[in-house]
């Protein structure tokens, strides 16, 4: 089956129910191939390793998932699965959609952001945080209010700063739906037994890569009001590679000279700013508002 994301054509032995399908396409046209075959239990025999479950090399990354499977990513073009025995697929996929496209995209030259990008007009705002920031529930706020969403939790930003158009859904968990008024009963759980649940976006709306102008790394404090500061002059380039998604991944695939031109080429052209929420009395709606204004103030 071919699939459609961040602009490539991906052929895969695994079914992809969360991407878009490409409906004519033949084997060579595939700029990504994914099959199911055997991995070397071993790791890397050419590479290096940087975790307990995790191998790397110039050109390719070894990772194991313990009770789900291996997975290698290679040359920025293949990635192969080895499922463990009885694994369901949509355990496979919760993994090959995160962590093994995030290494590939790394491998095709991508600066790779943990967070989730809006089309705003003709450009793209992109936000960023830590795991349960309220990410990806921001960005089925600002769905809410019709402005299409370009990429969730993995966002692949290619040399010119303009944000790919990645998967089409947004991964929520069912109190943030409930909260929203999204009703659960016909979404896709990402896997067996987990309360949260993939949220459809209508693909086409994202359209081509769009430069991205504003990114708002988010926060909470122990204050009272929510704040929203700028990060200016050598400050701006950390916070960037602090968000990259899956970071590590860059030690020892030769990768880490390029990230690091990326991350300061696309400090260099866009409002970067911090928001911090309070702990306590969120409000969704006054963080959009606050955003909405920010961007109005710096088209």
């Amino acid at each position: 089956m071919f699939y459609i994301s961040y602009g490539l054509t991906i052929a895969s032995e695994l079914p992809l129910p969360e991407l878009a399908v490409r409906q004519h396409g033949a084997e060579t046209e595939a700029d990504i191939r994914i099959g199911i075959g055997v991995v070397d239990t071993e790791g890397l025999a050419d590479g290096r390793q940087i975790g307990p479950f995790l191998w790397v090399s110039a050109t390719a990354l070894w990772l194991r998932i313990p009770r789900v499977a291996r997975f290698l990513v290679t040359g920025g073009s293949r990635i192969l699965i080895d499922p463990e025995p009885g694994i369901d697929e949509d355990s496979l996929r919760v993994f090959l959609l995160g962590s093994a496209m995030g290494a590939l995209l790394f491998q095709r030259g991508c600066l790779v952001l943990h967070g989730n990008a809006i089309r705003i007009g003709d450009q793209c705002m992109v936000c960023v945080g830590r795991s349960g920031a309220g990410k990806s529930t921001l960005a089925a706020g600002f769905m809410q209010r019709e402005y299409p969403v370009l990429a969730d939790d993995v966002v692949a930003v290619d040399g010119d700063c303009r944000a790919l158009p990645g998967f089409p859904r947004i991964k929520l968990w069912q109190d943030v739906a409930s909260q929203l008024g999204i009703d659960t009963a016909n979404l896709r759980r990402i896997r067996p037994n987990t309360e949260k649940f993939n949220l459809p976006v209508a693909a086409t709306e994202a359209g081509s890569p769009l430069p991205i102008r504003w990114v708002y790394i988010l926060g909470s404090d122990h204050g009272e009001e929510m704040t929203l500061e700028p990060i200016r002059g050598l400050h701006r380039f950390q916070p960037l590679h602090d968000n990259t998604y899956r970071v590590r991944f860059l030690n020892g695939m030769a990768l880490k000279p390029q990230h690091l031109a990326l991350c300061g080429r696309l400090a260099g052209r866009i409002r970067l700013a911090r928001l911090t929420r309070p702990r306590d009395g969120f409000s969704l709606d006054r963080m959009i508002e606050r955003i909405l204004a920010d961007i109005a103030e710096y088209p």
